[in-house]
Parts: C-alpha cells; sequence; structure tokens
C-alpha cells in the first residue's frame, strides 16, 4: 500500500490472513482535515508575516482539527 493513511487506519490480527481494511470515507475525511490544517497553518504564518499579530480564532481551529486527526489515528488502531 502506497497510501501512508490507508496504511496507518488498517488492522491486523495474530492471524496473518485477517487484515482489516479502512473505510474508504474515514481515509478521504483524514486527508480532508490533513488538508484543512496545513492550509489554517499556511494562513496563519500568513497571517503573523503581514500583519504581526497573532490570530486566536485561526489557532483553535488548528488545535481541533489536530485533536480531531490524533483522536482518529489512536482509536482505529485499538
Amino acid at each position: 500500500m502506497k497510501d501512508w493513511i490507508k496504511r496507518a487506519l488498517t488492522k491486523t490480527t495474530r492471524e496473518p490472513t485477517a487484515i482489516t481494511e479502512p473505510n474508504p470515507k474515514l481515509v478521504y475525511a483524514v486527508k480532508f482535515a490533513i488538508a484543512i490544517t496545513l492550509s489554517l497553518t499556511a494562513l496563519e504564518i500568513t497571517h503573523i508575516a503581514f500583519l504581526h499579530t497573532w490570530n486566536s480564532e485561526i489557532f483553535s481551529a488548528i488545535t481541533g482539527l489536530t485533536g480531531t486527526i490524533t483522536g482518529i489515528f489512536l482509536t482505529q488502531k485499538a
């Protein structure tokens, strides 16, 4: 599997033949959340570079998405 998100969300058991593929909707949702997080990070950097101020609303959105993505990865591997 070349897709690292799909590989990270795939469950394996002790039996070598029992591999559970993740739902494609979950994979797309995680990819979308990561893309939005990167976009918001670029927006925050741009905001700091041009306006020389910190935008707490953008940062809280980044923090929320990061927690969501981390929660998805932690709960899928269990």
